[in-house]
Parts: structure tokens; C-alpha cells; sequence
């Protein structure tokens, strides 16, 4: 099996752009005519189906929740990195690149960071845009914070609750376009396999988690937004529906996965290795000392 990672050719600075440049247009009369199936409704899922419905494409949204706002990307605290340079602190999109690169051990792949690292700028816009009440400084201005370790100030934040800021706007986007009729919401629905049709996949088939049906639905292309696995480890402090099971299910049908130990891993799950080598323990005892418990 030859391994192709599909990342367009060239100089890495240029590469995206010129590869975007190169993509062949859609008419918008045509957009309509194309359905979109988007598998997850969180940060990813959700912001891909509100933007494929305002492009124009019908789309097809689905989730195991009872509503979009439950997707575990609510968890997420810390902030969100981009590299605007509001400190003038020599912040740049390749130092960006460069620190994420350095943070995952130099094992990921260069390509796509570089451009993870050129949209952030914009990022930062479509989440303010949707209201994500950021932080800001007196001024007004977005505020930033060193976080990570990083020596530059790139992390946008609001106080401690960032993901789920990012989700209610993610969300406000999506309804929006459900309320117009660009996208059909399928809540309380498991995907349990992929449709695939001359190596591409075509659709999906659904079981709705309150009746047992079955269903099948097809479209154009389906986005598997179907968020991380976890679970599949003994010690997690993810979400239990982050257990692999789409993305198993997408490797059955073809699809290639890399790298599945290069997953979240958190503090409070370090085994407990003796009276005081128990992290739980540290934070709790940090909490009570605080006067917090």
C-alpha cells in the first residue's frame, strides 16, 4: 500500500495558497445541488456545516447528543492559540509553526501545521464574529496570554471556560443556518458505518438512539468531525463517547490511521504511585488550602 499524505507541492510558505488558488470553483447555482453529510457537532463539525450552508451546500448535520451544545469540545479551558502579534512580541506564523512542530516532538507532519499556523489569523475573526466573548483589554482590544510555555503571547481566552464559548458560537452559527433551511439537524443519531462507492465515501448509515432505526443517507461527501478516542485508553478524563468507534468504523472501510498514541492525555490520570505521588491528590489538597473545598 503506497502512503500518500495528499499535501500539495512547493515551497511550504506558498504551497496552501497556490494549492487553493488551483482548486477548481463551484458555480453558487451549482452549490445547491450538492448535499454534505457532517458527522460531530463540535468545534469542527459544527463550524464545517455552518459554513459548507452559508457557502451555499445542503448539508446534513448528525450527532449522538441529545443537542450540538453536548459535543465534548465544552472541555477545552486553556485558551486558543493564533498568531496576531497583538504584543508586538515577535509573534509570526512560522514561529507558530515552529512551536507546535517543537511541541509534538517534531513527529507531526509539517504540512499541515504550517497551514493550521496561516488560518489561525482568521480563526480568531469567524469565532469573534460568531460571538465568542473573548477576553479584551481595557482598550478593547482582544487580549492575549502566554500559555504552554510559549514566550509569546498568542493565546486567546475567556477566563476558563474558552471551549465552551467557542461551542455556544460554533452553535449560534450552525442554528442559524438550520433556521434558514440549509441544514437538516439529525440529533440522538449513531453513525454505524460508511457508504463508500468507487474508493470515495458516499454517505453513511444512522441508527436514531431513541427508536432503533436504521437509516441510510447519501450525499456528495461526507466530513468526519467526530472528535478524539480517549477512551480507548484505560486512564482518560475524556468524555465515555470518546471511544474510537467512527473512526474504527472509518478504518474499515479504507480509511487510513496514523499515529493513534498521539492523543490528549491528562495530569489527573498519572497512576497513583504512593501516598504523595498521586496528582489527584496534589489538587485537591491545593483546592482545600485554597479555601475553594
Amino acid at each position: 500500500m503506497e502512503l500518500r499524505p495528499n499535501c500539495p507541492p512547493g515551497p511550504l510558505e506558498k504551497r496552501w495558497e497556490r494549492h487553493r488558488f488551483e482548486l477548481k470553483l463551484v458555480n453558487p447555482a451549482n452549490k445547491r445541488k450538492h448535499t454534505v453529510l457532517v458527522v460531530g457537532t463540535g468545534l469542527a463539525g459544527a463550524s464545517a456545516a455552518a459554513t459548507l450552508a452559508e457557502l451555499g451546500y445542503r448539508v446534513a448535520s448528525f450527532c449522538y447528543q441529545d443537542s450540538p451544545r453536548r459535543a465534548h469540545s465544552i472541555a477545552a479551558q486553556g485558551g486558543i492559540n493564533a498568531a496576531k502579534n497583538y504584543q508586538n512580541d515577535g509573534d509570526s506564523v512560522w514561529r507558530l509553526f515552529y512551536d507546535t512542530i517543537k511541541g509534538g516532538d517534531f513527529r507531526a507532519r509539517e504540512s499541515n501545521v504550517y497551514r493550521l499556523a496561516e488560518i489561525s489569523l482568521s480563526i480568531i475573526d469567524q469565532c469573534a464574529a460568531q460571538g465568542v466573548p473573548f477576553a479584551r483589554e481595557y482598550g478593547g482590544q482582544l487580549a492575549n496570554r502566554s500559555f504552554g510555555g510559549a514566550q509569546v503571547s498568542r493565546t486567546f481566552y475567556a477566563r476558563g471556560q474558552t471551549g465552551q464559548q467557542l461551542l455556544l458560537g460554533a452553535y449560534q452559527a450552525l442554528c442559524r443556518q438550520i433556521a434558514a433551511g440549509q441544514v437538516q439537524m439529525f440529533p440522538r443519531t449513531e453513525m454505524l458505518d460508511v457508504v463508500v462507492v468507487e474508493g470515495r465515501a458516499r454517505g453513511i448509515v444512522t441508527r436514531d438512539l431513541v427508536s432503533g432505526e436504521m437509516q441510510t443517507h447519501l450525499g456528495d461527501a461526507v466530513v468526519l468531525a467526530t472528535g478524539g478516542y480517549g477512551n480507548v485508553y484505560y486512564l482518560s478524563t475524556n468524555a465515555k463517547g470518546c471511544n474510537v468507534t467512527a473512526i474504527w468504523r472509518a478504518h474499515r472501510r479504507g480509511a487510513l490511521f496514523a499515529n493513534p498514541c498521539f492523543t490528549q492525555i491528562h495530569p489527573t490520570c498519572i497512576p497513583v504511585s504512593g501516598d504523595y505521588q498521586w496528582k489527584l491528590k496534589l489538587m485537591s489538597e491545593s483546592l482545600r488550602n485554597d479555601g475553594r473545598v
